[in-house]
C-alpha cells in the first residue's frame, strides 16, 4: 500500500516536471521571476537575458530558463519574440503615385484628356497609364490642335463632362498660344509644355545624350533631330525614345506638372 500512489508529488523540482507554456517576451509584458519574486515589465534583452523593469524604475536581468517566470500566477517559459518582418515597400506606379492593389480599371468616365498626337498619347500611357485606368479617364490623340475650338464645341464640355488638353510648345506668342486663347469654358483646362515636340520633354540623359540637337528654323524638327543623331527615320527614333522611358524620372518637370494638373481637373468631384 505504501507505493499505491507512486512517488511523492511534492518531491523534486515541480517546475521542471509539468508542461509549461512558452510565452514570447514582448515589450511591456509583466511577469514575475519565480525565484526572487521580482516583478516587472519586459523592456529588452541583454546578453541572452531578459531585462525587467519594476514600477519603481529598477531593472534586473534574468536568464531565459525553463519555467523561470510567473504570468498571472502561472509558471511560463519566456522566449525572445520572433523578429518582425520588415514591411514591404509600397509599390509605386511609373508616375510616382502609390499603386492601388487589387483595383480593376474603371468604366471610362465622360471626361477626357486630349493630346496632340499618338506619340504624346504613348508617352502619357507609359507614365500615367496605371493612374488613369484606376480613375477611368481615357486619353485621346488629336491630329494637331488647329481645329481645337471646333472640336471642343463638338465635345460639349460640362460639369460632369470635363475636358483636359495637353498642348506642345505652349509658350507666349506661339501659334499654339493663339489657338488656345480661343477656347474658354470653365469645364475645359488647357495646359502644355514649352518643348517643340513631346520628344523633347524626355530628358536627354535618358537617351544617353548630353542635350537635344538644335534644329535650324524652317527645317522639320523631328527630321533634323534624326539627322543629327544618325537615325534613319523618325519612327525608329521614336521607338528608341519610348523604350528609354520607365517613369516620371525620365521626363522634364513641365510635362509632369501639366499632366498632373489635367488629371486633377478631370477627376475632381
Amino acid at each position: 500500500m505504501g507505493r499505491r500512489y507512486g512517488d511523492d508529488v511534492l518531491a523534486g523540482d515541480w517546475r521542471r516536471r509539468r508542461v509549461v507554456p512558452e510565452v514570447a517576451a514582448e515589450p511591456d509584458l509583466v511577469v514575475e521571476d519565480a525565484d526572487s519574486g521580482f516583478c516587472g515589465a519586459v523592456v529588452g534583452f541583454e546578453s541572452g537575458a531578459v531585462v525587467l523593469e519594476d514600477r519603481h524604475g529598477r531593472r534586473r536581468n534574468f536568464p531565459l530558463l525553463p519555467a523561470a517566470f510567473l504570468l498571472d500566477g502561472e509558471p511560463v517559459t519566456l522566449r525572445r519574440p520572433a523578429p518582425s518582418a520588415a514591411p514591404a515597400p509600397r509599390r509605386r506606379t511609373a508616375s510616382g503615385s502609390v499603386a492601388v492593389a487589387g483595383v480593376r480599371a474603371q468604366v471610362a468616365k465622360a471626361s477626357r484628356i486630349w493630346v496632340e498626337g499618338v506619340h504624346d498619347a504613348a508617352l502619357v500611357e507609359r507614365i500615367w497609364g496605371d493612374d488613369l485606368r484606376v480613375e477611368g479617364v481615357v486619353v485621346e490623340p488629336l491630329d494637331g490642335i488647329d481645329a481645337l475650338a471646333e472640336r471642343v464645341r463638338e465635345f460639349g464640355p460640362g460639369p460632369g463632362r470635363r475636358l483636359g488638353v495637353l498642348v506642345d510648345h505652349l509658350v507666349p506668342g506661339s501659334k499654339e498660344s493663339r489657338i488656345v486663347a480661343a477656347v474658354s469654358s470653365p469645364d475645359v483646362l488647357v495646359t502644355g509644355h514649352p518643348y517643340v515636340d513631346v520628344w523633347q520633354a524626355v530628358k536627354p540623359a535618358a537617351l544617353g545624350i548630353r542635350q537635344w540637337p538644335v534644329v535650324p528654323p524652317g527645317q522639320s524638327w523631328k527630321e533634323g533631330v534624326c539627322a543629327a543623331l544618325g537615325v534613319a527615320e523618325p519612327a525608329g527614333m521614336w521607338r528608341r525614345i519610348l523604350s528609354r522611358v520607365d517613369s516620371f524620372h525620365d521626363v522634364e518637370t513641365p510635362l509632369i506638372n501639366a499632366m498632373e494638373r489635367l488629371i486633377d481637373f478631370v477627376t475632381a468631384p
